[in-house]
This record gives C-alpha cells, structure tokens and sequence, in this order.
C-alpha cells in the first residue's frame, strides 16, 4: 500500500511539473509574437501622439507626444531590422484595440482629450511594459536583448504619462 501511495504521488508529481513546464513554455513569446505585437504597439503610439500634437491643448502632452513620435520610430526602425535579421515582417497597422482607442480619442477636445490621452499613455505603456518584461525572457537571444535595451525607454514613457495624467486632473 505504501508502495503504490509513493508510486501515485511520484507520478502525481511528475505530470504537475509536466503540466507547469507546459504551461510554462506556452506563455513564453515567440520572436514572430513579439515583433508582430510590439510593432503594432509602436504603431499605435506614433498615431495617437500625431492625434495629440493636433488636438492636444497642454504644451506638456504636445511635448510628450512628440517624443513618443521620436522614440517609437526609433524602436519601430530597430525593430524592423531585428525582424530583416530573423525573416519576419513587422506589422504595417496599429492592433484593432489601440485603433478603436484612437478613434475615441478623435471625438474628444481640448482638455478632455488631454485627460484621455495621458490616461491612454499610461494604459498603452503598461501594456507594453508586460509585453517587453515577457520578451526579456524570451530564448531567443536577440529579442531578449531588443527588450532588455527597449524596456527602460518605455518604463520611462510610463512614468511621464504618469504624470501628464497627476497635471491633466489637477486642472
């Protein structure tokens, strides 16, 4: 009886840890994910902050956007070399969520638009701070690396819509 107890949980034990390791390589983010993703992603900011240098009243969120225009083209460009490099293709639209965010954007004005889009700015750059943190991970040596060197930047990004979001609601 203790035999077939130890067999049992043995064997309980090692489909557990079958179970983890599979669950655990299928979150992992393949290269062809990850640079489809974080290429929509980069997409998505740069037409959301052009959104904002047109319709933006704050100097502070037309500052922020257009930096967010100068580093996710940057990061876009080294993107689409690290996808040349691996025979993938980066993505030529923004994901169908940032569009539709993008589009709510649109219908607002003034300050409010200024609220939504530092609240969209924090949203957007949490999202993409999950994506990277899982590309650090990643087998693949050079995503891996395209997200160590990338991840900063955006925990930055992050911070300043932070605090465009502490100024837009202040006022």
């Amino acid at each position: 009886m203790k035999t077939l107890r130890t067999l049992i949980t043995g064997t309980a034990c090692a489909a557990l840890c079958a179970l983890t390791f599979t669950a655990w390589a299928a979150d992992s983010i393949t290269p062809r994910n990850f640079i489809d993703e974080a290429s929509a992603k980069g997409i998505a900011e740069i037409e959301t902050a052009k959104l904002a240098l047109d319709k933006a009243t704050s100097a502070d969120i037309k500052s922020f956007a257009q930096q967010m225009i100068d580093d996710h083209t940057a990061a876009n460009q080294a993107l689409a070399k690290l996808a040349a490099d691996q025979a993938l293709e980066v993505a030529d639209d923004a994901e169908l969520v940032s569009k539709a965010k993008a589009m709510i954007l649109q219908l607002r004005d003034g300050e409010s638009f200024d609220r939504a889009y530092a609240n969209n700015q924090v949203v957007a750059h949490e999202q993409t701070i999950e994506l990277f943190r899982e590309a650090v991970s990643s087998e693949d040596a050079q995503v891996s690396a395209f997200a160590k060197e990338t991840l900063p930047k955006l925990e930055h990004h992050l911070q300043m819509a932070k605090d465009l979001v502490a100024i837009t609601h202040a006022n």
